[in-house]
């Protein structure tokens, strides 16, 4: 019997002006898998990221999270059940801010600590999420003196830390050197392989970045789906091309996918 679905889009448009960011978009996460979302820039992926993460809400069609409909329930109460890395978050994190209040800030849906008092429980669970995704240490340094790929798994440990129902990664390999990236992987891999893990989706432009133990994949075009399913359905060469405008070879070792432009040589 299939697990309960944590996300479910029924026929969701989403129109800005006369641009069209989703069109017709179809889709359902339940809370025991892992998706991918490929697509080149302007494919929608952030659009439905918002979507997921109760920051937007459709101009057509039905979105429920979590079984709760967006137009129907209060956000502010769903919000601290997803937890979110993003961009746009990362941007509101001031450089000063301590990390260790950047990862416990989060139980009180805030970025940095003010007033808000925490109990020995939250400190505990900051800890050790930090000491999870290798940010301990540096509890006490400031955010804006981390590397890309620390500030990184600070920004995952901070979405953890409410123990959320659903996990929205949004481009976390951006900017990462080639270190940073497979730390990043590893650690990603580690989590998604985890039965007590939250259902996960993340996003990226590079199949590369995709962490074994994924177990679904939806390829955007336009604001349109190309494919959604099973990864090892959807991560295939003929769709890729179609999603990308390029005619692409794919390979697979141990788990992991590589792409480059397919050439007749």
């Amino acid at each position: 019997m299939p697990s309960p679905a944590v996300v479910q889009l029924s026929g969701v448009d989403v129109v800005r002006g006369s641009a069209h960011l989703l069109r017709g978009v179809d889709w359902t996460v339940r809370e025991d898998e892992r998706w991918v979302l490929l697509g080149a820039n302007g494919a929608g992926k952030t659009t439905l990221m918002q979507l997921a993460s109760a920051q937007m809400h459709p101009t057509r069609g039905t979105v429920t999270l979590l079984g709760e409909t967006l137009g129907a329930v209060d956000v502010f109460e769903l919000r601290p059940r997803i937890g979110l890395t993003s961009a746009s978050l990362a941007q509101r994190i001031a450089p000063a801010e301590r990390v260790g209040d950047v990862v416990v800030s989060a139980g009180y849906a805030v970025v940095g600590r003010w007033r808000e008092r925490y109990d020995i429980h939250d400190l505990t669970r900051a800890a050790m999420l930090m000491d999870q995704w290798g940010v301990g240490p540096y509890a006490n340094r400031q955010f804006g003196t981390l590397s890309e790929g620390e500030r990184k798994r600070t920004q995952i440990a901070r979405a953890l830390m409410t123990d959320p129902e659903l996990l929205l990664l949004d481009e976390p390999g951006a900017g990462l050197d080639l270190g940073g990236r497979e730390d990043l992987v590893t650690r990603l891999t580690d989590l998604a392989r985890d039965p007590n893990a939250p259902a996960q989706v993340l996003v990226t432009h590079h199949v590369e970045e995709i962490p074994p133990g994924y177990t679904h994949a939806m390829l955007l075009s336009d604001g349109a789906v190309v494919a959604a399913g099973a990864v090892d359905d959807v991560i295939t060469a003929p769709l890729l091309s179609e999603t990308f405008g390029l005619t692409l070879a794919l390979g697979r070792v141990r788990g992991r996918f590589t792409a480059r432009r397919a050439t007749d040589a």
